[in-house]
């Protein structure tokens, strides 16, 4: 279906103009880039928070971040025109030719919400089951994205503290050495204990916390399409009109969305 290709590549822009937007300002105040980058603060930083996260969660989810960081990029499947469209068409071939019609249809239908909801109307299942288990399938999908989400929301809190972390360890270092320090190497070493808050401040707020709001944005959209196949379904198994139908379906749909369906139903 169009709505679930392509890239949203919104988190990489995001990204890249917070961490530019610091990096300019920086360079504005007149400090050398290459005091930003300090490899002992970056090892705390991810190894701390890997840990936490471990530890919060599993090896399993922990390892299925990259996965879960590209379904964030991956744009929304939400309720879209095509859809819509497929599921008039279906209910105006359902009221004329009756639901045994649309056995052939079946294989034909690419979401598998819906591919799985025309399948028990064609075999006469009871509508009460059909919503039991259409609703059962919504609630698993949503539980399932939600823990994925909450993922990156605890990456965003344990983030800064991490960085305060490697902060308090650098001090220690540079309190330690105190006594024997020129000021200038004094200065550094400072300056250097504070680049790990800097780190976990900036990964938290400019990735992990944006990454979780997106997730859970896209939860509410792909949704709202799983509640629209349902109305879409239990419409058809009534037999319901198609300028019904449509009526239904246009609730769902943003107003772009809307005028595709009222222009042709989605299709190309």
């Amino acid at each position: 279906m169009k709505a679930g290709k392509g890239l949203d590549i919104s988190v990489v822009i995001g990204l890249v103009t917070g961490v530019g937007g610091i990096v300019v300002g920086y360079l504005l105040e007149g400090g050398n880039p290459a005091a930003l980058w300090t490899l002992s603060a970056f090892v705390i930083i991810v190894g701390g928070t890997s840990g936490a996260l471990i530890t919060s969660f599993s090896i399993k989810e922990y390892t299925s971040i990259p996965k879960i960081l590209g379904d964030a990029m991956a744009p929304a499947n939400g309720a879209n025109a095509e859809l819509a469209g497929q599921i008039v068409d279906l209910s105006d071939k359902a009221r004329k030719e009756g639901l045994l019609s649309l056995d052939d249809m079946v294989d034909d239908i690419e979401d598998p919400l819906f591919r799985k909801g025309i399948r028990m109307v064609v075999d006469g299942v009871d509508p009460d089951e059909i919503e039991k288990l259409l609703e059962t399938d919504i609630s698993i999908y949503e539980h399932v994205k939600k823990e994925e989400a909450e993922v990156f929301a605890a990456m965003g809190g344990y983030l800064p503290t991490m960085g305060i972390i490697g902060t308090v360890t650098g001090l220690v270092l540079v309190l330690g050495d105190l006594g024997g320090a020129d000021m200038a190497r004094l200065g550094h070493s400072i300056a250097s204990a504070f680049i790990a808050t800097l780190y976990g401040i900036s990964f938290a707020n400019l990735f992990a916390l944006p990454v979780s709001v997106k997730l859970k944005a896209k939860i509410k959209k792909e949704k709202l399409r799983m509640e629209m196949i349902l109305t879409g379904v239990f419409a058809i198994h009534k037999g319901e009109s198609p300028m019904l139908v449509k009526e239904k379906m246009l609730s769902y749909l943003e107003e772009e969305e809307q005028k595709t369906l009222e222009k042709g139903g989605g299709e190309e």
